[in-house]
């Protein structure tokens, strides 16, 4: 029977992204398992336990791991990793760095951007840039995967029978006081809108806005609609936003209810980081850019006549 761990990724709170991991996880069995690392863990706890979600919560909270390093936790998942058939982490920028280094250490083949799930050994993932669906088959003994949430819905605890979830602390930890890496600063952006991941409204521009100063036309919208903003690459690279904004295959991948693409031409690079949103609006003077191929609703024009009077009707 397959026994199934899922690493949680938190920050001030458990991450919504987690729901999305838990719907790709009761596709491969109803024993399911979580692991938080990390410090003062009491009430993040008590939140995963409240989710109904899991069988057992294993806890391992330490001063060393307040910082999410992949050389700290890595051993940790590891040993606790031997007792499951599969691992499930978020395809995110904690899943992305953790995983390969338990994969190293364990020796198992991970397998990361899951989009669907065939059999408890197959899987679904993207190449090329989303143009093509590539089908993986392992034979490791122990499955490490990584789920793009935008693939699975939010699971909804109400689906399962309630849940006698057991908190349990991991046994005393070690820490080896030889790592080559260590934490010194984070820097990062305070939200003042929704996560760009989980909003179900993002409004992106793209090199069509020209300017750091223009780009306040794209924040303006999104305040208004209560949306999330986001960015090509082309305009983090040309220091319009900070690189928290990129949406992309090098970026963040969305999938709102609502994307609004503003002077973005369509970049395949861009296109494979929000391509899954339920509607697309393009706006771009320029009639035959890629954009308009993926949009369900476009508007050819100039964006600085076309935005402040959409606003209007706001």
């Amino acid at each position: 029977m397959n026994k199934v761990l899922l690493v949680i990724e938190h920050h001030a709170e458990v991450s919504p992204v987690n729901l999305n991991v838990m719907t790709a996880a009761l596709e491969l069995s109803n024993t399911i398992d979580a692991v938080i690392l990390g410090h003062d863990l009491n009430s993040l706890a008590t939140e995963l336990k409240n989710l109904n979600c899991f069988d057992k919560i294993w806890v391992g909270d330490n001063i060393n791991l307040t910082y999410p390093l992949a050389e700290i936790q890595a051993p940790i998942l590891s040993e606790l990793a031997k007792n499951y058939t599969h691992v499930l982490f978020p395809a995110t920028t904690y899943g992305k760095n953790i995983m390969p280094r338990v994969g190293a250490q364990i020796d198992s083949q991970p397998i990361s951007d899951i989009t669907k799930i065939c059999a408890e050994d197959t899987f679904e993932r993207p190449i090329y840039a989303g143009n093509a669906i590539l089908t993986v088959q392992t034979q490791d003994k122990i499955k490490l995967l990584s789920i793009r949430a935008t693939a699975f819905d939010k699971h909804v605890s109400e689906k399962l029978a309630e849940k006698s979830t057991e908190i349990t602390n991991l046994p005393e930890l070690s820490f080896d006081n030889r790592l080559s890496s260590t934490f010194k600063s984070l820097d990062a952006p305070k939200l003042t809108r929704p996560e760009l991941t989980t909003a179900k409204i993002v409004v992106s521009g793209g090199r069509g806005l020209k300017n750091k100063e223009n780009f306040q036309i794209i924040e303006a919208l999104a305040d208004k609609l209560g949306a999330a903003v986001g960015a090509t690459r082309a305009a983090v690279d040309a220091g319009f936003v900070p690189n928290d904004y990129q949406v992309g295959q090098t970026g963040k991948i969305v999938a709102p209810l609502l994307y609004i693409a503003i002077g973005i031409s369509g970049a395949i690079q861009h296109i494979a980081g929000m391509k899954d949103s339920k509607i697309i609006v393009a706006i771009n003077k320029d009639p035959d850019a890629p954009i308009f191929q993926v949009a369900d609703y476009g508007l050819v024009g100039d964006l600085f006549e076309l935005v402040p009077a959409f606003q209007k009707y706001i």
